[in-house]
């Protein structure tokens, strides 16, 4: 086990991953690895979870715009599953293909 597998909330990878987080825009999602990658280890991409799933800040960190590499959303989404992440993100004007997954061509972003 590596000493981000159970850092705790405030730590500085927490922090760093909010910050990450914070700067995807209205309209763009990003994906675990995304995150994981732009804070340089993609081996934190379960930790990017984690660290989501105790967002200290759900009005200001948005992390109902972290979605699966393939744009499935987050099946155990924090903040009222799965349904209400699409919601946020349709009122953002994030587009959706037919399977329900998000467009990644159109809205993801991109290193």
């Amino acid at each position: 086990m590596s000493r981000f597998d159970f850092e705790p909330k405030g730590s500085s990878t927490f922090d760093q991953i909010y910050a990450e987080v914070k700067m995807i825009p209205a309209g763009k999602v990003a994906s675990y690895g995304y995150i994981a990658c732009r804070l340089g280890n993609l081996r934190l991409s379960r930790v990017v979870g984690y660290a989501l799933h105790s967002n200290p800040d759900p009005e200001n960190i948005p992390c109902h715009r972290i979605v699966m590499k393939n744009g499935a959303l987050a099946p155990g989404f924090v903040f009222g599953g799965p349904c209400e992440q699409r919601k946020r993100l349709e009122a953002e004007g994030v587009s959706f293909l037919p399977d329900g997954r998000v467009d990644m061509e159109k809205c993801g972003m991109r290193l």
